[in-house]
């Protein structure tokens, strides 16, 4: 359990090292956040990376500091649409290859069949909602393109998407992150905001396990 403590460390001291970035250099803190917020929709082997609870923090942060938070949020908002874009063309040129490797501790078929999963209960739309669930908003993309979504198409759904998520969050963030009790608990919350997020899926693999369980004892 001890990566469990450190990742519980890493996301209860994200608002203080960002905030250090922000004071130290303003731009330094932009391209940091950017760059997190790239990866982790357009690189599929970076699906752990902090989202939502970045997003969050950011805006919290920018409320505080010389941040234009509209300039911010329209940075962020390109590099999320960038993001799934080339998360997109890689399953589309290169998919099928990645995942052909049943044992890959990288490409691993679990994420996929989840994310598979998702896509076939949401359709198109899962581009939208796939942004709010960590793994899913990496592998959404990659999978419009495994499946040759017409790019128009993906597109659409990509920026809209974009434009919800990094909005929602980062202004939810600049807004409440500045009031007393929420900056006194701001590691709390940050915290709070990645058990939410990931709570739908510890208890779909719950089920999951429950129902193998369930089947195998008959």
């Amino acid at each position: 359990m001890e990566w469990l403590t450190e990742l519980f460390q890493f996301f209860s001291q994200l608002d203080d090292r960002l905030l250090a970035i922000a004071q130290a250099n303003v731009w330094t803190f932009v391209g940091i956040v950017t760059l997190i917020i790239f990866v982790e929709t357009g690189v599929v082997i970076m699906p752990f990376l902090p989202g939502d609870s970045l997003l969050f923090v950011a805006g919290a942060v920018a409320a505080i500091t010389d941040v234009n938070v509209h300039l911010f949020v329209a940075i962020l908002i390109g590099a999320a649409v960038l993001g799934d874009s080339v998360n997109y063309t890689i399953g589309r040129k290169v998919g099928t290859k990645l995942f052909a490797n049943k044992n890959s501790k990288i490409f691993r078929q679990d994420y996929l069949t989840k994310t598979q999963t998702f896509y076939d209960k949401y359709g198109a739309f899962s581009i939208v909602m796939g942004r709010f669930v960590p793994i899913v908003r990496t592998f959404v993309p990659f999978l419009a393109g495994v499946a040759r979504m017409p790019y128009s198409k993906f597109l659409a759904y990509n920026i809209f998407g974009a434009i919800l998520w990094i909005t929602s969050l980062t202004y939810a963030g600049y807004i409440f992150g500045n009031l007393p009790w929420v900056k006194a608990n701001l590691s709390i919350i940050v915290v709070g905001i990645v058990i939410v997020s990931v709570l739908p899926m510890v208890i779909k693999y719950w089920q999951e396990r429950r129902a193998l369980r369930s089947a195998t004892a008959k």
